[in-house]
């Protein structure tokens, strides 16, 4: 079914696809599934979901040891996209997938990133929530403030604990503890981020969206500041099956968890 968004602001989309996933997936499934989508999706399609069980994600780049503690409390999964860690389950989580036909997909990911969180911005407003992209100055002023601490901190304790330090490593890669550029903000509090990756046949953005009032139509709204017109689609089998298959094969593999 066809419908029809309310006309506001210039879309990023003429044309979405839309996914509302009812069932909950484990973490390596979803993960699955948005590789799928990324390597079928002829037009641009955005995909909400859930999680089985508390979950934990962390970028293609992270290291195992900062989130090895939370094994047996959280089902952990390495993202194929960047980022931190993000912890799962009271979250909307979404993904979204440009294809190379698109014009989008030939803009800079940082232009990508900034559209689609704007729209964010717009669907936050509307419900009541005053929401804005984080600027490029509030990101430096927030980093030095933070090595400002840290060198009065070294001052006044010495070298740390082991113990300390993993702590404090933790948090600093915690994705929601260090907001970037054109992260949405509340108050002074990130409540969306997101990870990308491109291919030659795509670009996936991976996105979070926590500790907002999700009982007002959120994703609905999200979906109409993306596009003038969205489709509700299903997951077919096809796309179910490989998405299994490569669960199996990469994403619950001992090897891939561990792969840094």
């Amino acid at each position: 079914m066809t419908k029809q968004g309310p006309e506001m602001t210039e879309k990023l989309f003429a044309l979405l696809d839309v996914y509302h996933e009812a069932d909950a997936h484990s973490a390596a499934m979803n993960m699955a599934i948005d590789e799928v989508l990324l390597s079928s999706a002829s037009v641009p399609a955005i995909r909400f979901y859930r999680w089985q069980s508390p979950a934990l994600s962390f970028g293609y780049f992270g290291r195992f040891s900062d989130v090895a503690s939370y094994q047996g409390e959280r089902d952990l999964v390495r993202r194929w996209t960047g980022g931190g860690i993000v912890f799962h389950g009271k979250d909307v989580t979404y993904s979204l997938v440009v294809p190379a036909n698109h014009a989008a997909f030939h803009e800079s990911s940082m232009s990508i990133y900034e559209k689609i969180h704007r729209a964010l911005c717009d669907a936050l407003t509307e419900t009541g929530q005053s929401a804005q992209l984080l600027p490029v100055a509030a990101v430096y002023d927030r980093r030095k403030s933070r090595t400002s601490d840290v060198n009065v901190t070294r001052q006044q304790a010495g070298e740390r604990r082991s113990l300390e330090s993993a702590v404090a490593d933790r948090r600093y890669n915690s994705c929601f503890e260090n907001p970037v550029r054109a992260d949405v903000m509340i108050a002074g509090k990130k409540v969306a981020g997101a990870a990308q990756r491109r291919t030659r046949r795509a670009l996936l953005q991976q996105g979070s969206i926590q500790s907002v009032d999700l009982e007002s139509g959120l994703e609905q709204r999200f979906i109409q500041a993306l596009s003038t017109d969205y489709s509700e689609r299903k997951l077919d089998e096809e796309i179910l099956n490989r998405a299994r298959e490569l669960a199996e094969q990469k994403y619950s593999t001992d090897s891939w968890l561990r792969k840094r």
